[in-house]
């Protein structure tokens, strides 16, 4: 495996974020944790399609998505190259992120989704959105930690617990779908999930060369 070149480092409010490549692919860094790379962007594109596939048949053409997580772009791009999505809105609590996408190199993933008509970035932190916003969406697909148990930073543990899975759900309309990446299966998160009152929680596993496989973890606010 060929060495990481920093291509750019930044200190954010929360923390360093960092874009290095490795031959051809390039990664995210955040406080000293891998978050993501473009080597294999099926478990971000699942993220999408699960939600889709979950709602009512009679919302899905139209349906509006909250995407939590800029990343590398797959998610964001992979919702905006499917007609059936109306309001494409992503949450991006970092500068940086948000930079490498629109003037950097990260937009020879994202850049057709920028353009599209369709697509809102939101310069904001997922849960004070959530927590504030009067908007509401047919889906949340939500990936800005390694997974429920494995936070990049200890703020983001709220999202996971009881006040963030009620914002979750004041964000969803009623039938809506909760879509949630994360590195490895949790039966804890499937568990709080239940008891904050959604229903058809399951998990779908996306397989990986070596280790355990990456999920989504999926739920529906009732109607």
């Amino acid at each position: 495996m060929s060495a990481p070149v920093t291509l750019d480092r930044r200190e954010g409010p929360h923390g360093e974020v960092v874009l290095r490549r490795r031959a051809e692919h390039f990664e995210i860094i955040a406080n000293g944790t891998f978050l993501m790379d473009t080597s294999d962007g099926r478990s971000e594109r699942l993220l999408i399609d699960a939600a889709q596939a979950a709602l009512p048949e009679e919302v899905r053409a139209g349906a509006a998505v909250l995407v939590g997580g800029l990343g590398v772009g797959f998610s964001l791009a992979h919702a905006a190259a499917d007609p059936r999505w109306g309001r494409i809105a992503v949450v991006e609590r970092e500068e940086a992120i948000i930079d490498w996408h629109r003037q950097g190199p990260l937009a020879s993933i994202s850049g057709a989704a920028l353009a599209d008509s369709r697509t809102v970035i939101l310069h904001t932190d997922l849960m004070d959105y959530l927590r504030t916003s009067p908007d509401t969406y047919d889906a949340l697909c939500l990936d800005i930690d390694n997974g429920p148990d494995w936070t990049v930073t200890e703020d983001n543990e709220s999202l996971y617990a009881a006040e963030g899975l009620a914002a979750c759900a004041a964000r969803l309309n009623p039938g809506g779908v909760l879509a949630v990446w994360s590195a490895r299966p949790s039966a804890d998160f499937e568990g709080s999930l239940r008891n904050a009152g959604f229903s058809g929680v399951r998990t779908e596993e996306i397989p990986v060369a070596r280790g355990v496989p990456d999920v989504v973890h999926l739920a529906v606010r009732p109607g």
